[in-house]
């Protein structure tokens, strides 16, 4: 195998996993927001009068949620972007 298909693969293979990193991380996004929907209606279903102070919690774990996709999202970006790609990165 050559160096130039060597590196060919190994670019190839950065991209991959920044795309996996991004799905992955939507995907897991977005069990947490459907789980913190849930757990909001159904705990709205129980207790109307408890509206405000369900909404507080359901806000808090919409962030949770959305930090694992914005964690996908930096990764991605370190591996796109650090050098790896333009060939800075000891290759």
């Amino acid at each position: 195998m050559d160096a130039a298909l060597a590196k060919a693969i190994f670019f190839g293979l950065v991209a991959l996993g920044a795309g996996i990193a991004v799905g992955a991380a939507a995907i897991g996004g977005g069990i947490g927001f459907g789980a913190s929907a849930r757990g909001m209606l159904e705990g709205l279903a129980r207790n109307p009068n408890l509206e405000n102070k369900l909404r507080l919690y359901f806000f808090i774990g919409l962030a949770f949620a959305e930090t694992a996709i914005l964690y996908g999202l930096l990764i991605a970006l370190i591996l796109l972007f650090t050098g790896v790609l333009s060939g800075k990165a000891g290759f």
